[in-house]
């Protein structure tokens, strides 16, 4: 189904009939995955709800066996004060959770971890609507995130998220975001990556409150940044070396098929093999897990988001292509222990 013109422009097509050009057979199908970023919505045009996410999983032949949801404006209360509305997509995906838990839809456990939004401007009026998050989904309700997403370049930001600028810093912000630790809610970062130095003065200041910088940073390649690919490595290897001395915070490896990265995917006569993506994507990740360590890097597929630019099963083959040579142990916690651990989730066994 094509993505819905509601996002301006900010989301590539999802084509079916070009996506099934690039299927692959499932490396290692044994290897326990928890997907640490995922998306639920029902926008005009564009349904990805539970079913659409479980046949992409089971179609994928990867052992997904729980998943992370995140905070996307999915099916807010119609009614309320605005700063609680939010609370509906908690519910929502609850609701979610609660299936996938029942055993009716196989052994795996989607949105075991629940990623909200709560807007912390609000300073310490904002405690009432995180704790109203908790109850909605007692267990499973892990975090905030409060989209920051700037640039001086008006046209790489999604008008359904576009932040101000310095928000990172703003006193009312932070004000709100000293109510997350108290709560054990951890705080997921998405920018982009001129943004990240922001983020690491964010997380000295706040040493024990968790943070997770979402989609390696938010590497941009197309606007004002199209053609400095290598300039831009440069820099963004040198910030997220910095972030990574902050031993509170952790990062997502993926999200790397967006329109902002401007690899251009989409653009082929067929959706990339997995051998490409590994091989487009490998200065990054091992920039990430050099820095931060595998017991602070997650794996995520930010579906449907990458959608546009290849398949389910190929970006898991990936990253098991991408960690051939790593232990057992840091592929244990980059497919799966990180986040479990990070989010605090409460799977069987």
């Amino acid at each position: 189904m094509i993505a819905s013109p509601t996002g301006g422009g900010n989301y590539l097509a999802v084509r079916p009939d070009w996506l099934a050009r690039g299927v692959e057979a499932a490396l290692e199908p044994e290897l326990p995955i928890i997907d640490a970023h995922h998306h639920l919505w029902d926008r005009q045009g564009w349904r990805y709800l539970f079913d659409e996410y479980l046949a992409d999983i089971a179609g994928s032949g990867h052992n997904v066996m729980a998943s992370i949801f995140m905070q996307c404006q999915a099916m807010y209360r119609a009614d309320g004060s605005a700063a609680t509305r939010v609370v509906g997509e908690t519910e929502f995906v609850n609701g979610i959770a609660a299936m996938s838990a029942s055993g009716n839809y196989g052994p795996r456990h989607l949105c075991a971890g629940i990623v909200g939004h709560a807007d912390l401007r609000l300073g310490e009026e904002v405690t009432p609507v995180l704790e109203a998050h908790i109850a909605a989904a007692p267990g499973r309700f892990s975090g905030i995130r409060h989209i920051t997403v700037w640039d001086a370049d008006r046209t790489l930001m999604n008008p359904l998220s576009a932040g101000p600028p310095g928000l990172l810093g703003d006193a009312a912000f932070r004000a709100g975001f000293a109510r997350l630790a108290p709560l054990g809610l951890v705080f997921d970062a998405w920018l982009f990556h001129p943004q990240i130095p922001e983020l690491t003065e964010l997380a000295r200041a706040f040493p024990h409150t968790t943070v997770v910088l979402d989609h390696l940073g938010g590497i941009v390649g197309i606007g004002a940044y199209k053609d400095r690919r290598a300039d831009i490595f440069i820099e963004w290897t040198r910030a997220i070396r910095e972030l990574a001395r902050c031993e509170n915070v952790c990062v997502k490896l993926g999200g790397l098929g967006m329109r902002i990265n401007g690899f251009g995917f989409e653009t082929q006569d067929a959706p990339p093999a997995s051998e490409v993506l590994a091989e487009a994507w490998r200065p990054y990740i091992e920039v990430c897990i050099e820095a931060f360590g595998a017991h602070r890097c997650m794996f995520e597929s930010n579906f449907p988001v990458d959608k546009g630019s290849y398949g389910y099963g190929s970006v898991w083959n990936a990253f098991k292509r991408l960690t051939r040579h790593a232990s057992e142990s840091d592929r244990a916690n980059l497919f799966s222990g990180t986040a479990a651990r990070v989010y605090g989730l409460a799977l069987p066994g």
